[in-house]
């Protein structure tokens, strides 16, 4: 179901050290990449660090298509970490546990959006708003990733 405006999915970015996670609303996979490259000048400048990899799993918007013979080719997303100096993890198929902490939190996040959304009077198309709000919440809640969070951002911010 697409959101109020158009949004039919959602793509995260974890920082595998502290979790905090971005979170972006998109309409198509295509929109993935230039998702990331905002993503990535953001965290870049902001926290003035470099990004050195990534893991997803082998979805087409990440790496690429299969062609006839079977094999997977690079597609653009791969072709600009590799520009990028970026290391690529890729999952092996089938292997979910191989991407735990982004498993685990999307499927947190989408628990969280049915039972806002259950819970509520509100529309169901209202899912993307819920959705940013369920990973603003989630980036807030006291953790021991929470602390190295903190540390690693060099501010403390205000729950309130």
């Amino acid at each position: 179901m697409a959101s109020w405006n158009g949004q039919q999915y959602f793509i995260t970015f974890i920082d595998d050290y502290s979790r905090y996670d971005y979170l972006f609303l998109i309409h198509e996979k295509s929109q993935s990449l230039d998702v990331f490259k905002t993503f990535k000048a953001e965290v870049e400048l902001q926290l003035n660090k470099k990004i050195k990899s990534i893991r997803s799993d082998r979805g087409g918007e990440y790496y690429g298509r299969y062609d006839g013979s079977g094999e997977q080719r690079s597609g653009p997303f791969a072709k600009y970490l590799e520009e990028c100096g970026i290391v690529h993890q890729c999952t092996m198929l089938g292997s979910p546990s191989m991407n735990g902490v982004a498993e685990r939190r999307n499927r947190t996040l989408k628990d969280m959006v049915r039972s806002m959304i259950s819970h509520s009077t509100l529309p169901e198309k209202l899912w993307g708003e819920a959705l940013k709000t369920a990973a603003y919440i989630l980036n807030r809640v006291p953790t021991k990733a929470a602390a190295k969070r903190l540390m690693s951002f060099g501010r403390v911010e205000s729950p309130v």
